[in-house]
């Protein structure tokens, strides 16, 4: 299966001003996903999806390459990622080259443990899944079975339809939310449904420990403190 490892990296950040390129420990943010695609031997290539010049330069500084720029429209701040992985799979066709399947890297979530990629696109290839996703447990508090919404009456109804709660922490069902370290789909999903997802998505366990999603300055300083811990040779 040839699998394309893309990383989008859109300039314009408000949250963490330039953040695809800020220094986190002396490397810029988008080096540790880049360094997570080059240890998979399972990825076909690795390519930078982005809009700015300036990340474009950092990306091929580290030796990430950037075949094309983003058009701007693709690098709003509603830009969904559909759209950017078309147009990553679309330009690399008009060069004559194809992907059976796309790895979607997020620089907002540096610290995948080392085989994770691959562990990832070994188990969509042995599936019929169209996609994976990569996910963490929901803290028992937040399960969706201990969820509550309001109903017509005002009052509480449980969100998944339930007559009776679930009384016991050890009778809850598991639950997962996407943790965003890796989405995996089919290229026919892709272009054929418009979906990230398909009909059945499989799925692997990430590491609660190396998780964090950048989005914030206060992001920014737990992700500081990861690096210490994860990577003490920086």
């Amino acid at each position: 299966m040839k699998v394309l490892g893309l990383i989008p990296a859109r300039g314009g950040s408000k949250g963490i001003p330039g953040k695809n390129i800020k220094p986190l420990q002396g490397k810029p943010l988008l080096a540790y996903t880049f360094d997570s695609a080059r240890e998979s031997s399972l990825l076909t290539r690795v390519i930078l999806s982005s809009d700015d010049p300036e990340i474009i330069k950092v990306a091929k500084e580290i030796g990430l390459e950037a075949p094309f720029q983003r058009p701007v429209d693709l690098a709003t701040d509603t830009t969904p990622t559909l759209p950017v992985i078309i147009h990553a799979l679309e330009s690399l066709a008009q060069q004559g080259e194809y992907f059976d399947a796309v790895c979607l890297l997020q620089t907002t979530n540096p610290f995948r443990p080392k085989g994770m990629i691959d562990l990832a696109i070994q188990k969509l290839a042995e599936s019929d899944a169209d996609a994976l996703v990569s996910v963490l447990p929901v803290p028992h508090e937040f399960n969706p079975h201990w969820v509550f919404e309001p109903s017509l009456d005002g009052n509480l109804k449980i969100a998944t339809g339930e007559n009776k709660i679930i009384s016991r922490r050890q009778d809850l069902p598991p639950a997962f939310f996407r943790d965003g370290a890796i989405y995996l789909t089919k290229t026919q999903v892709l272009l054929e449904q418009q979906s990230l997802y398909g009909e059945k998505l499989a799925f692997i366990v990430g590491d609660e420990s190396r998780y964090i999603n950048l989005d914030t300055l206060k992001d920014w300083e737990k992700a500081e403190q990861l690096v210490k811990e994860f990577f003490p040779s920086i």
